[in-house]
């Protein structure tokens, strides 16, 4: 029986994805003139309402706004060479405080076929390569299957992915 994609990773596609880290689109996801409503009328207009639309970029990666206010997704984005289609394969969610130095990833996910091959370091190893000198850290707990994740992905990392609270720099008003 072939292996399908469903069961078998293509090795090489992930390979190239792993050497193609620094190759990332990004999508600012920012309204000015909306925001400019938002803040002219004082919170009456202006207002998105429902989930934003987080494009699907052609890089390898890409960084975008995510459905979290202020937060930025990292995504991984594994195109098939047959079909030239592409699919999410990782995504994390980032916030970074240039006062304090220091930076927060939440919620990382890579497909379940793709776990175990690299994807998510590379991801988080760009973001502290593109942001030299933050400490980084986590919001929440580390859940019992993910502690070897997050043990192995923060060593010699500063701030080492430990649990640590948004600074105020970083909160959301309101």
């Amino acid at each position: 029986m072939e292996p399908t994609s469903e069961s078998a990773p293509d090795g090489e596609a992930v390979r190239q994805l792993l050497s193609s880290k620094a190759d990332v689109g990004r999508v600012s996801g920012r309204h000015p003139v909306r925001d400019l409503l938002h803040w002219i009328s004082r919170g009456r207009l202006g207002r998105h309402s429902g989930w934003p639309e987080i494009p699907r970029l052609p890089t390898p990666w890409q960084d975008t706004i995510t459905v979290r206010t202020g937060w930025r997704q990292r995504a991984a984005n594994l195109a098939d060479p047959a079909t030239r289609e592409g699919e999410f394969v990782f995504a994390v969610d980032y916030r970074v405080c240039g006062r304090c130095g220091l930076g927060w990833v939440e919620e990382p996910y890579t497909i379940p076929r793709y776990q175990r091959m690299g994807i998510a370091s590379a991801g988080l190893s760009a973001l502290r390569d593109e942001r030299p000198g933050l400490a980084w850290h986590t919001l929440g707990g580390h859940l019992g299957e993910a502690r070897l994740f997050w043990s192995a992905a923060g060593r010699g990392v500063p701030g080492g992915y430990s649990q640590r609270e948004l600074c105020k720099h970083a909160r959301p008003k309101g």
